[in-house]
C-alpha cells in the first residue's frame, strides 16, 4: 500500500520533493559562494595586475557596479524602470562628504549614512512614482534626475568648508579621508570590492526572504500578488529603498576613490546610460552588475588610453543595447552562461558516446 501525505502526494513523491528542495538550496549556496569568491578574488588580483591608472579606473568601475546592482534589482525582480539611480548616487556622495568633513566620522559610518539617506530619498521619490507604470514611471524618475542635476550644480558638493553646505570659498578643497587601512589606491580597490560583495550578498539574501517571494509574485502580476495577500505598495517601496541604499553606498565609495565630487558629473543622461548598460550586462545575474560597471568606466578609459575619443563608447553601447534587446533579453552575461551550459551539455553527450559525433 502506498502512503499518501496530507497534500495528496505519495511518500515517494514527498521524498523526491525534499530531495529537489535540498538540491535547490545547495545550488543557491554554491551560487552565493561563487559570487563572493569571484568578487573577492578580483579584490586580491587587480591591485597586483593593474598599474596606477587602471587601479583608479577599476575602483570607480566596482563602485558604480554597486549602484548598477540596485538598478538590476528593480528591473530584474519587478520590471520597474528607474532612471534616477545616478541622482541617488550623487545624493549619497553628498551625505558621505558632509558627514566626513563635518563630523570626521569613520569611513564606514559615512558609507552607511550615505546608503540610508539615499534609501530614504529613494522610497520618498518612489511613492508617487509607483502610482505610474512603464514609460510614465521612467519619465517621472528621469525628471527627478534632472531636478537633482540642477540642484547639485547650484549647491555643489561639500569640500570641507563651514556652514551646513560645507563649501570652501577662496581656498583649496579638502579631500575625503579614506579608511586608515585602505589609504593606498590598491588597498582601496580591495576595500571597494569587499563592499560590492557585501551589497550583492544583501540583495541575494533579500531574494530568498519573503520580500523576494513577494517581488516574484508582483512581477508575475499585481492581481495575483494581491490575491496572495502581498502588500504591493510596501514591497515595491522596499525595493526602491534597497536600490537607493545601493546607490548611496556607491556614491560614498566613489567619493572616497577620488576624494571629492563635482556636480557636473551627475547629469540626468548618466542615469539613462546606467540603466541601458544594466540591460546590456544582464539584470538577472550578479555578473551583469560587474560587467555594467566595467562598461561605464573601463571602456571609455580604454579608448582614451588608445587615443580614441571616449564618446565613441556611446556608439558601441548603442549597438550593444540593440543586440541585448533583440537577441539577449537576459543580457550578455545571461547569453554567455547559456552558451557555456550548451557547451557543457554537448561535452557530456560526446563523452557518453565515447567521443563519437
Amino acid at each position: 500500500m502506498t502512503l499518501v501525505g496530507p497534500s495528496g502526494a505519495t511518500a515517494p513523491d514527498l521524498g523526491a520533493l525534499r530531495h529537489a528542495l535540498a538540491e535547490a538550496a545547495a545550488q543557491r549556496r554554491r551560487s552565493l559562494l561563487t559570487m563572493l569568491g569571484a568578487v573577492l578574488l578580483l579584490a586580491l588580483l587587480l591591485p597586483w595586475l593593474a598599474n596606477a591608472y587602471w587601479v583608479k579606473t577599476l575602483t570607480s568601475s566596482l563602485a558604480l557596479s554597486v549602484a548598477v546592482a540596485g538598478v538590476a534589482l528593480l528591473y530584474g525582480q519587478l520590471g520597474l524602470v528607474s532612471l534616477c539611480q545616478y541622482a541617488l548616487l550623487g545624493a549619497g556622495g553628498w551625505v558621505a562628504l558632509r558627514v566626513s568633513h563635518g563630523w570626521h566620522a569613520p569611513f564606514e559610518l559615512c558609507v552607511l549614512a550615505a546608503g540610508l539617506s539615499a534609501a530614504l530619498i529613494g522610497m520618498l521619490a518612489g511613492l508617487p512614482a509607483l502610482r505610474l507604470k512603464g514609460l510614465y514611471l521612467a519619465l517621472v524618475t528621469l525628471m527627478m534626475a534632472g531636478g537633482f542635476q540642477v540642484l547639485v550644480t547650484a549647491v555643489g558638493f561639500p569640500d570641507g568648508g563651514p556652514g551646513w553646505l560645507g563649501r570652501m570659498v577662496g581656498s583649496e578643497r579638502l579631500l575625503m579621508a579614506r579608511p586608515a587601512w585602505a589609504t593606498g589606491d590598491g588597498a582601496y580597490l580591495a576595500y571597494t570590492a569587499a563592499w560590492l560583495a557585501a551589497v550583492l550578498a544583501l540583495i541575494e539574501w533579500h531574494r530568498r526572504t519573503r520580500a523576494g517571494r513577494s517581488w516574484a509574485l508582483i512581477r508575475r502580476g499585481e492581481a495575483a500578488a494581491l490575491g496572495a495577500g502581498v502588500d504591493v505598495l510596501l514591497y515595491q517601496t522596499w525595493a526602491f529603498g534597497l536600490a537607493g541604499f545601493c546607490a548611496g553606498v556607491s556614491g560614498a565609495l566613489l567619493a572616497g576613490a577620488v576624494g571629492q565630487l563635482d556636480g557636473r558629473g551627475f547629469g540626468a543622461g548618466d542615469s539613462v546610460m546606467m540603466f541601458a548598460l544594466t540591460v546590456v550586462g544582464g539584470a538577472y545575474h550578479w555578473g551583469g552588475a560587474l560587467l555594467a560597471g566595467l562598461l561605464l568606466r573601463a571602456v571609455p578609459s580604454l579608448l582614451t588610453d588608445w587615443n580614441v575619443n571616449g564618446f565613441v563608447a556611446q556608439i558601441l553601447f548603442g549597438a550593444a543595447l540593440l543586440h541585448a534587446l533583440i537577441t539577449a533579453p537576459a543580457g550578455l552575461v545571461g547569453q554567455w552562461l547559456d552558451a557555456a551550459a550548451a557547451l557543457g551539455r554537448l561535452g557530456r553527450r560526446l563523452a557518453g558516446r565515447g567521443g563519437q559525433p
